[in-house]
């Protein structure tokens, strides 16, 4: 049997092309995200394994609280005490923060996330190792700085020249001395790194004379263990001492969660896409087994049993899951190097590193392969099984049996009933919590609507036959009786572009729908035409809330800072702000008292806290803040839930107590009259073009939050795109394995009179019919599934509204007629070349 299986295989090999593509697809996207996340895993680990190459111990201060305990900071006492320990062979202090360089545009030239700054130490030949120099020295005085390559490259400064950044205040210029190089993952996933001299470091970033980080390289042969042990020993409790091996298990661990849930959610497109072929599978050796029933039955005749008839199936779709998986692998290559490109375009900000190619993710990618293709033609098989040695002398294709459509309408009807009840189950509940049964109701769903999609199928495609029955004539009528002649064949079809086209339309119109939400949140509280924040997140300096106020054409210029507090054990922020000025940036709205009775030792508070905290005028917040202090404020005023401002509002004296360094979180600015479309120039020139200094407009802020949304929603497309190629691929497979079935039946119409071009448009109509099935049914349940399922954005996102985006749904009904016309280009070609007496004769 295992040659007959071969011999088939290889005799049918034109008609299992299709076949073997779908697979070849889904394991190619398998093998590249297993290759992709062990590239990643492995460029991540080589970066830190060189950065952490020379480091035996590293000691650093430890948090807040310990430091009561000993006041030593880390400074150069602590270096000398730590060298002085046997089995240290250097210290290396470093010093780091956030340094914002400014590119040619005066925009930051690395990630606002990966903007390092750091001292530079050179040894006794006067270079740092850390830091290895590509060209020029390294800074030794306050005007001095180095920057890595790529840094240098997009400031456009060559050595000699002068470079502009910004630390935690206005803009400095210092001389650019020297160029290095770098294994910082920071910097390769798309930061920046400034170099400055020790002391000048320890001041743009810290204390002068203290450190961050305490390097320790350690002599031959001696233990990390012991070495840190005796360290911890040696210094106070406010010093962390971790060994280098610690640190770098730590790392991998950081690394393998983060690849992992990388992985996780590509191989769940790849599933999708997979699933998508099994239709595909199946339905080609489910036509194969109906074209080869004589076959079979005289295998049957000549003593092959049930089994050895499911065995030859089965070893014929393992062997076609081998070889489509083997050149799926080659093509998962491809993938891999094409996801990472993908995802630093959109700000992932990968480190580069070679593909790397495990055995375990070979092996994989094989076995999803085979064994997906094997269970998909485990139904085909049994009914090959089925096939009398009587039924050698019988018809091609016998029509599937009522009784078991009248089952499947059954069956269909009750997964459908159960998904379409628990969607809208889910349109009731209030918060996240509803997710895994909108999961389980979507699964439902879309299984009842594939299982009923026989029984759909035939007043679809005689409505479609009917609205081109005009200008189609008799190869229309040709067309409707093809489609309807097996409405599983259809369906199945149908259903593999269904699933693709569900899932995208249902992620459109979410999609769509919280970018208008972020559109109406902007446009509804915040009537400010300027925010000014930190590029670092670092805050800003409070002069500039000052400065912006005296400029011509401001109206007013509202600083914005805040800390966290908790009361009886709830978190909540409260936001420190000039109360008179308020309401010239924002649509804040009172419902008890106003902005001017909140003074020292008061508070308003939002209605919708009120609520939760049970607080009116006059009653007591009780305020637990971070720092182990506490506050007591009475209730001044109550306002409405206002997305500008937090549940607390409060004068700056309520705050400033309780933040380590006091600078603005950002500032509103309000224009004049006809005065805001100027005003962003000249806030930044006012600011002395500040890269460290974002100013962003309504629509600016808008279209951030709306850019996001696109990217995830563009990455989306490109991940279910594979499984919309499949489906593709799946129409072109029925429709060529239809005409080779129909052979006679197509030799019979040419020789009454049916000219070539029509048995085209024949099968060119068929093929559209099904295409456009199958996105009229996906459209419809997607849409029902982002209507109920937005029902939990909106619990946690209330400006979340669905909007049903006509545009790109008509877009995707006109992509699905271009892939009907387009999936039938080549079966209808075949069919019209038919050899008219040779199709008659075929048996």
């Amino acid at each position: 049997m295992f040659r007959t299986a071969l011999r088939n295989l290889l005799a049918h090999k034109t008609r299992l092309m299709m076949t073997a593509l779908a697979v070849l697809l889904g394991t190619a996207f398998v093998s590249g995200t297993l290759i992709f996340s062990d590239s990643v895993g492995s460029a991540f680990r080589n970066k830190m394994a060189k950065s952490l190459d020379d480091v035996a111990v590293s000691v650093t201060a430890g948090p807040p609280s310990t430091a009561a305990k000993d006041g030593r900071p880390l400074d150069s006492r602590v270096v000398d005490t730590v060298r002085a320990l046997p089995g240290v062979a250097s210290v290396r202090p470093s010093v780091d923060g956030v340094a914002m360089v400014a590119d040619r545009k005066n925009e930051p030239a690395g990630s606002e996330w990966g903007s390092a700054g750091a001292n530079y130490v050179p040894g006794k030949d006067g270079k740092d190792s850390r830091y290895p120099l590509v060209e020029g020295r390294g800074p030794t005085s306050a005007g001095e700085i180095a920057l890595d390559a790529k840094t240098a490259g997009k400031t456009g400064a060559k050595v000699g020249g002068t470079v502009r950044l910004a630390v935690d205040g206005p803009v400095m210029t210092k001389k650019l001395v020297g160029i290095v190089a770098t294994d910082d993952p920071r910097v390769s996933a798309g930061g920046s790194l400034a170099l400055f001299d020790t002391a000048t470091a320890q001041k743009l970033f810290g204390k002068p004379g203290e450190f961050s980080e305490l390097v320790v390289s350690a002599t031959p042969g001696t233990d990390q263990e012991k070495l840190t042990a005796e360290i911890r020993k040696t210094l106070p409790e406010n010093f962390w001492a971790q060994s280098g091996k610690k640190l770098a298990a730590d790392e991998s661990k950081a690394i393998d969660e983060q690849t992992s849930s990388i992985r996780k959610t590509f191989l769940a497109f790849a599933g999708i896409a997979l699933f998508v072929g099994v239709f595909i599978i199946a339905n080609t050796f489910t036509m194969i087994v109906a074209q080869r029933s004589r076959e079979i039955a005289l295998l049957r005749a000549v003593g092959a049993s049930r089994r050895q008839v499911v065995r030859s199936v089965l070893i014929e779709a393992g062997l076609l899951g081998l070889v489509a998986s083997a050149a799926g692998i080659v093509l998962g290559l491809g993938v891999a190097a094409g996801l990472r490109s993908v995802l630093n375009s959109v700000g992932a900000g990968l480190p580069d590193g070679p593909l790397v190619v495990e055995p375990t993710a070979v092996l994989s990618a094989l076995a999803v392969g085979v064994v997906v293709t094997v269970l998909a033609a485990w139904l085909p098989s049994r009914k090959a099984a089925r096939i009398a040695p009587v039924e050698a002398l019988a018809t091609v294709e016998q029509p599937p049996a009522p009784r078991g459509l009248v089952a499947r309408n059954g069956i269909g009807a009750v997964l459908t009933g159960a998904g379409v009840a628990v969607m809208l189950y889910v349109t009731t509940l209030k918060d996240s919590s509803g997710l895994q049964p909108a999961m389980a109701g979507a699964a439902l769903t879309m299984a009842g609507v594939i299982v009923l999609a026989p029984l759909l199928s035939r007043p679809f495609v005689r409505l479609f036959a009917k609205a081109t029955a005009r200008p189609t004539g008799v190869t229309g009528k040709l067309a409707r009786e093809n489609a309807l002649r097996n409405p599983r064949r259809t369906a199945a079809t149908a259903s593999a572009l269904m699933i693709g086209l569900s899932l995208i339309t249902g992620l459109t119109v979410v999609a769509v729908s919280a970018d208008a939400g972020v559109a109406k949140m902007g446009q509804q509280d915040m009537t400010a035409d300027y925010k000014v924040s930190s590029a670092h997140f670092g805050g800003l300096s409070t002069d500039i809330a000052r400065t912006l106020a005296k400029e011509p054409g401001v109206v007013a210029s509202v600083p914005l800072r805040s800390v966290g507090f908790q009361s009886d054990d709830v978190p909540a922020l409260v936001n420190a702000t000039d109360m008179a000025t308020i309401g010239k940036v924002a649509d804040v709205r009172f419902v008890s008292g106003s902005p001017a009775d909140v003074r020292d030792g008061t508070v308003a508070v939002s209605d919708e806290y009120a609520k939760e905290r049970g607080l009116t005028v006059g009653s007591t917040l009780r305020m637990s803040f971070y720092d182990g202090k506490k506050a007591a404020p009475k209730v001044a005023a109550v306002y409405k839930k206002n997305d500008v401002y937090s549940a607390v509002l409060a004068t700056p004296s309520l705050v400033d107590p309780h933040l380590d360094k006091v600078r603005d979180d950002e500032v509103l600015v309000k224009a004049a009259p006809g005065k805001a479309g100027e005003l962003r120039e000249k806030i930044k020139e006012t600011l002395g073009g500040n890269p460290a200094v974002k100013v962003q407009s309504q629509e600016d802020l808008r279209r951030a939050e709306a850019g996001n949304i696109d990217d995830v929603l563009y990455l989306m497309y490109g991940l279910l795109g594979m499984a919309v190629v499949i489906a593709v691929v799946g129409v072109v497979n029925t429709l060529a394995m239809s005409v080779f079935e129909r052979t006679r039946e197509i030799g019979m119409l040419r020789a009454i009179g049916l000219e070539r071009r029509e048995v085209k448009r024949m099968v060119r109509l068929e093929s559209v019919a099904i295409a456009m099935f199958g996105a009229v049914m996906g459209i419809g349940v997607g849409v029902f599934l982002a209507w109920s399922g937005g029902h939990l954005v909106r619990s946690s996102f209330p400006q979340y509204e669905m909007v049903v985006p006509w545009g790109r749904i008509a877009l995707f009904l006109l992509l699905a007629l271009a892939v009907g016309v387009l999936a039938a280009v080549w079966p209808a070609r075949r069919a019209a070349r038919l050899n008219m007496l040779e199709s008659i004769g075929a048996q």
